[in-house]
């Protein structure tokens, strides 16, 4: 689904990148991945593929769903997750409990860094793992 535009080529040490440029970057990039799925699978209608979008993107969600792949990561995205969790806050979250914030950078982080390492089926298996209780919901 993903890749670099022709090119560019992404960075030399993804791993020492910056924790808040990391999540930015996993933040775009899982928004267009959820999406994407709510298109596929959601109904045509704008004001429901927002809905749905922005309910996947709330600090609270997405600190669930780090919560959900923790057990699976490697020692180097645990880094990645680590640094980011423990970044200091600058602004008071909108809306969002500061430690759900705290984790749902992490994830967004976490994202981030997959695209850049260019591990793309990893990270598009832990986002399809992180809506699976949504996609379960929905079948029912």
């Amino acid at each position: 689904m993903f890749g670099f535009l022709e090119g560019h080529e992404p960075p030399s040490d993804p791993l020492r990148m910056n924790e808040i440029v990391l999540a930015y970057l996993g933040d775009c990039v899982y928004e267009l991945y959820v999406r994407n799925l709510s298109v596929e699978e959601g109904p045509p209608r704008t004001r429901e593929l927002s809905r749905i979008s922005a309910k996947h993107s709330k600090a609270a969600y997405q600190a669930g769903a780090l919560k959900q792949i923790l057990p699976e990561l490697t020692e180097d995205e645990e880094a990645v997750v680590r640094r980011a969790k423990n970044k200091k806050i600058t602004s008071k979250p909108k809306n969002a409990d500061p430690m759900d914030y705290k984790m749902a950078t992490a994830f967004e982080a976490l994202i981030g860094y997959l695209y850049l390492t260019g591990r793309q089926e990893r990270m598009e298996a832990m986002i399809r793992q992180a809506l699976e209780p949504e996609k379960e919901k929905r079948d029912e």
